[in-house]
C-alpha cells in the first residue's frame, strides 16, 4: 500500500507540473503582441503602372515599420480587371474574409470598400476627388473608418494644358475618358472649364471598357490638335492603343501622370505614385499599431509636383523639342 501511495503521489505531481507548464505557455502566447498576424485586404480596379507603383510604395512603408509580408503580414489582393461589378465583389470578399485593414487603390475601389464596411479601417490612394466621391466630408474630416491620399494637385491639369495651348498653340484638345468613373468625370469638367477660360475647344471621346480605347483615339484623328488623357483607370490601362494612334498620325499626346508619360506621351504634370503609396502605407502603420484612428488622420495631397517632358515621344509624334522647355520643367532621363 505504501509503494502504491508513493507512485500515485509522483504521478499526481508530474500531472500538476504538466498542467502548470501548459497554462504558462498559453498565457505567454496570448500576451505576446509580436505573434499577431495581420491580413491586409487590397482592392484595385485594374493593373497599370501608376496603381501598381502605389501598391509597391504601400508595402514598402509597412515593411520598413515591422509589417513584413510572409512573416507577420499576408496580403489578400483582389484585382477587378476594370469592371465595376468585380470591384464591388472584391470589396465584399475582403469584408467577408475579415481582413484587418483594406488598402483601396483607385476611386471606385475606395467607394465599393466603404459601401461594404463601416467598421474595417480603410486607407485609399489614387483617388482624384475624395470629397466629390463621397468618401470623406473634407480633407481635415475624413470618415469614421476611412482616410487616405489623393492623386490630385490643384495645378496638375492647368499646368500641362497651359503648355499645350501656350507652347504647342493647340486650339482643339481631344480627351478620352470613362464617363462611368467619377474621378474621370471630375477631370473632364475641369478640362472643359480650363478650355472655356482659354478660349479653346474640347472634343470628348467616351469609353466604357479598355477595348473601346483604340477606336476612341482613332475617332479624334483629324479633329484635334492634341490629345490629353486624364487619370482615368480604364484608358490608362490601354494607353498603348492611344500612343500607337498618336505616333502613326503625328498627334501630340499629353497625359495626367508620370508613369504614362514614360510610356510615350510628350508631357505630364505629376509626381511619383510609389511615394504616394508610401504615404498611404504610413497611415496604415499608425492604424495597425493603434496610434491613430482613420478619423484622426487628414487626407493628404501629393508632394514634389512638377512638369516633365519625354523627348523621345515628342520626336515620335513629329514635335520639335525646344531648349526653352527646360525653363518650364524637366526632361526624363534617357
Amino acid at each position: 500500500m505504501k509503494k502504491k501511495s508513493l507512485l500515485f503521489g509522483a504521478m499526481t505531481m508530474l500531472l500538476g507540473m504538466t498542467i502548470l507548464s501548459g497554462c504558462g505557455s498559453s498565457e505567454k502566447s496570448s500576451a505576446d503582441d509580436g505573434d499577431k498576424k495581420y491580413v491586409i485586404g487590397v482592392t484595385q480596379i485594374v493593373e497599370h503602372p501608376s496603381l501598381d507603383a502605389a501598391f509597391e510604395g504601400f508595402k514598402k512603408a509597412l515593411e520598413e515599420n515591422g509589417f513584413k509580408e510572409g512573416e507577420n503580414v499576408e496580403y489578400n489582393v483582389q484585382i477587378a480587371q476594370g469592371d465595376q461589378s468585380n470591384s464591388q465583389t472584391a470589396a465584399k470578399n475582403l469584408v467577408g474574409d475579415g481582413v484587418d485593414l483594406i488598402f483601396a487603390n483607385s476611386t471606385p475601389s475606395a467607394q465599393h470598400a466603404l459601401n461594404a464596411t463601416k467598421e474595417i479601417p480603410i486607407v485609399f490612394t489614387s483617388v482624384t476627388d475624395p470629397v466629390g466621391a463621397e468618401l470623406v466630408k473634407s480633407f481635415d474630416e475624413p470618415g469614421e473608418n476611412i482616410t487616405g491620399t489623393t492623386d490630385t494637385h490643384p495645378e496638375a491639369i492647368s499646368k500641362t494644358l497651359s503648355f499645350v495651348t501656350d507652347e504647342m498653340k493647340a486650339k482643339t484638345i481631344g480627351i478620352i475618358y470613362n464617363s462611368g468613373e467619377q474621378n474621370a468625370v471630375v477631370q473632364a469638367e475641369e478640362i472643359n472649364k480650363f478650355a472655356k477660360d482659354k478660349g479653346v475647344k474640347v472634343v470628348e471621346a467616351s469609353v466604357s471598357t479598355s477595348a473601346d480605347v483604340k477606336q476612341a483615339a482613332e475617332s479624334l484623328t483629324g479633329r484635334v490638335d492634341a490629345i490629353y488623357i486624364p487619370k482615368d483607370n480604364t484608358v490608362v490601362s490601354a494607353l498603348e492603343s492611344v500612343i500607337g494612334v498618336a505616333n502613326e498620325k503625328d498627334i501630340p499626346l499629353f497625359v495626367g501622370e508620370l508613369d504614362s508619360l514614360k510610356k510615350g506621351a510628350i508631357a505630364a504634370s505629376g509626381f511619383n505614385y510609389e511615394d504616394l503609396g508610401y504615404e498611404t502605407g504610413m497611415m496604415a502603420v499608425k492604424i495597425l499599431k493603434g496610434e491613430k484612428k482613420p478619423s484622426e488622420i487628414p487626407v493628404q495631397a501629393p508632394q514634389n509636383f512638377e512638369l516633365m517632358f519625354n523627348k523621345k515621344a515628342a520626336e515620335e509624334q513629329g514635335v520639335e523639342v525646344k531648349d526653352s522647355w527646360s525653363d518650364l520643367g524637366k526632361f526624363l532621363e534617357e
